[in-house]
């Protein structure tokens, strides 16, 4: 029998009023408990404050060095991770751990970490178990942490901040005397800081490892990369000396992180509220624990924000070699003599790719200048990670800094060069095939659209001087006349980024019953079906609203950038303060020169251990690129070899980089000298099984390794 028409319409109308229904009860109990996870957030920022900030870590820690007590103290201590248990792991495992690795017989290096001091506090390169701190326990090395507190020693310096870092490298390589030198990885603004600590003081540390730092600071893509215009729309470093000068003397970070807010408005007025009620049953944990990080504001000095303005973020000083950590001390990238590897991401908004790459082409002249100078620059580039992402994601720690991690001790055995890090293999099986591919100036520009544009920043950078010493002179008296701690201290509660956590915690009296109506709710919480129709409307209205934020911050970039080009790019501001004019490379110094005469005269110098580790640095320059398999073959011939096996770590270093050097100054000179050093005919045979072995890493002679197989046979006269 047919069902009546009017019969379908009123069953229709009942499903549809059963799904609005379901819906209305799941977005109420949803925003009941989403308030409350904000109650919970305020009350986790009061409380944070209130314990002094301390890192969020979740790994243990103990202290070891506190620059509080240094003769120029400064906010920093140098603590190391003395939690070295893995997640589920039980005691009988660390025990069997432990005892496995007695029988290593050379200690791992130790790995300094540096969190970012740019507006937030320290941890979140070790919040997690998967993360760079996990991973470097987890290749069973001592690992140690930078961390800084809320607030800074009156009178602090950025000149203190890195001469306590110096200190703080040299005490780990004391504790740790039979291993190499420790490496410094140093995660966005901690990037630049650890840079500036291996120039200074190149003998304090080992490979430098730079997490989405930027040092190239002019550099990046028209319409791509916005937030380099903020400094010159501003008027440059005089902003900052005002909002220190409003603070009492002190900055506060909680205005860095209000730039980091404003560059995606969807974000942060609306996808990131809406994900976490969206997805609430999940995602309240993690929301938590990252807002408990994020809504950490840490403070400058007024000096130190203004050196780092000035000097780095307008002035790009560091890339040029112009910048002075003491009067007439200039500190030049170029003084780095151990390897560097710069870790960035094409989806990094906050420090682009050019702004992590795009120093190596300033500071050498070319690959050759780079060999010439004996160093070692690695570079990896994510396709699509965010700038947290970079030393926060889980996926990353597994993969990037796994692997970053798990070569370290390749990398001081590379010829020198650059070279691209290549990753092959997922994270899923864990499985991963690591290369070092030779890369030239080109491959780095191919990420950027050109420098002419930087041309208008050193305009910005000439305006800013000018405005600052006005300021200095007309304003600064007037405004530190009428500032007192009282003042400075309200302007920081009255902050919006602070506002919007403590006006939803318990001290505000009308949150005190969200609490209990919110246990009410998770109690009788009833999900929605994800096919509920009034749900799909929902997620497509914030789709909407996200599109429409997005559509604005377009527009505002485009007319930000347009502004930026039409005020420094004109021609009478450009008369009053003319570009700075691109300096030329001198392609080989006159003390180059003398060095590399040096070399000449040390072709037939060295003797059997010398040859051996020739040809090895030869064979490994004349790949198309360099795997970790030809590193575990050289190791494993040097272990086993009955001359190579007798160098300490430290002398087989020392010579792999005068081979090095000597290949560099003459290949066919240094390989027709072999038979010089090798004198015995057998040694001489075994000498050339040897490079015959590593160059069947892969089973077949590529062309290059047939040429230079037959160079090394002819210059030991087989």
């Amino acid at each position: 029998m047919a069902i009546e028409p009017d019969k379908k319409e009123t069953e229709k109308l009942s499903a549809w009023q059963k799904h609005l229904n379901e819906y209305i009860a799941d977005s109420m109990q949803r925003a009941i408990i989403f308030t409350d996870v904000l109650r919970k957030r305020g009350n986790n920022y009061i409380k944070h404050i209130r314990s002094g900030q301390p890192p969020v870590l979740t790994f243990n820690y103990e202290l070891i060095l506190n620059a509080k007590n240094f003769k120029r103290p400064v906010n920093y201590s140098l603590v190391r991770i003395s939690d070295r248990r893995k997640k589920n792991e039980t005691p009988e495992q660390i025990d069997r751990r432990h005892k496995n690795r007695e029988h290593i017989p050379k200690p791992k290096r130790p790995i300094v970490i540096v969190d970012p001091r740019a507006g937030h506090g320290p941890g979140i390169g070790g919040s997690k178990r998967d993360s760079e701190i996990g991973m470097a326990l987890e290749h069973g090395h001592p690992v140690y942490f930078i961390l800084f507190y809320t607030d800074p020693i009156p009178g602090q310096t950025m000149a203190d901040v890195i001469a306590a870092m110096e200190r703080f490298m040299e005490k780990v390589a004391e504790l740790h005397p039979d291993a190499d030198a420790p490496a410094i990885m140093g995660n966005c603004q901690a990037g630049w800081a650890a840079a500036l600590v291996c120039a200074d003081r190149p003998d304090v540390s080992g490979l430098l490892v730079l997490n989405g730092a930027p040092l190239s600071y002019w550099s990046g893509v028209a319409g791509v990369n916005p937030m380099r215009y903020k400094g010159g729309l501003g008027g440059g470093v005089w902003m900052n000396s005002f909002l220190s000068d409003l603070g009492n003397g002190v900055f506060d970070g909680a205005n860095l992180v209000l730039n980091f807010e404003m560059l995606n408005p969807a974000n942060t007025f609306w996808n990131k509220q809406y994900y976490v009620y969206s997805q609430l049953d999940n995602e309240e944990d993690r929301f938590l624990a990252f807002e408990r990080w994020w809504g950490g504001f840490f403070m400058l000095n007024s000096d130190e924000i203004h050196f780092i303005v000035n000097n780095l973020f307008v002035g790009n000083k560091l890339e040029r070699g112009e910048l002075e950590l003491s009067e007439d001390k200039k500190v030049s990238l170029k003084n780095i003599r151990n390897p560097i590897l710069v870790f960035a991401s094409m989806g990094d908004n906050i420090t682009p790719a050019q702004q992590a790459l795009n120093w190596i082409p300033r500071v050498y002249s070319s690959v050759d200048d780079i060999k010439r100078h004996g160093q070692v620059i690695i570079y990896i580039v994510h396709k699509d990670i965010g700038h947290l992402g970079i030393f926060v994601a889980g996926s990353v720690a597994k993969k990037e800094h796994k692997e970053i991690i798990g070569n370290i001790d390749m990398i001081d055995f590379l010829p020198p060069g650059l070279y691209e890090m290549v990753i092959e293999g997922d994270i899923i099986s864990g499985k991963f095939h690591t290369k070092y591919e030779p890369r030239t100036f080109a491959d780095i520009a191919s990420y950027d659209d050109g420098t002419e544009d930087e041309a208008d920043f050193s305009v910005v950078s000439k305006v800013s001087e000018a405005n600052d010493k006005m300021y200095q002179l007309f304003m600064r008296p007037w405004v530190k006349l009428w500032t007192t701690e009282l003042s400075a201290e309200i302007l920081r509660y009255l902050h919006p980024l602070r506002l919007q956590r403590y006006i939803f915690a318990d001290i505000n009296p009308l949150m005190r019953p969200v609490k209990n109506i919110a246990s009410l709710a998770r109690q009788n919480r009833k999900p929605v079906a994800q096919d509920n129709p009034f749900l799909i409307m929902e997620k497509g209205i914030s789709e909407y609203i996200a599109g429409v934020l997005d559509t604005y911050r377009d527009y505002r970039d485009r007319r930000q950038e347009q502004l930026f080009q039409q005020i420094y790019g004109s021609d009478w501001l450009r008369w009053f303060f003319p570009p700075a004019k691109e300096e030329k490379h001198e392609e080989i110094p006159e003390h180059e020169r003398a060095d590399y005469d040096r070399r000449l005269l040390a072709m037939e110098e060295g003797g059997h251990a010398a040859g051996l580790i020739r040809i090895y640095m030869a064979v490994a320059r004349s790949g198309e690129h360099v795997k970790r398999r030809h590193f575990e073959i050289a190791t494993e011939i040097a272990r086993t070899h009955k001359i190579l096996s007798k160098l300490r770590p430290a002398q087989f270093k020392r010579i792999m980089q005068e081979q090095t050097a000597i290949l560099q100054a003459d290949e066919d000179k240094a390989l027709h000298a072999l038979s010089v050093l090798i004198k015995d005919k057998d040694e001489r045979m075994e000498a050339l099984s040897i490079a015959r072995r590593l160059c069947l890493v892969d089973g077949v002679y590529t062309e290059p390794e047939k040429v230079m197989i037959e160079k090394i046979k002819k210059g030991l006269n087989l």
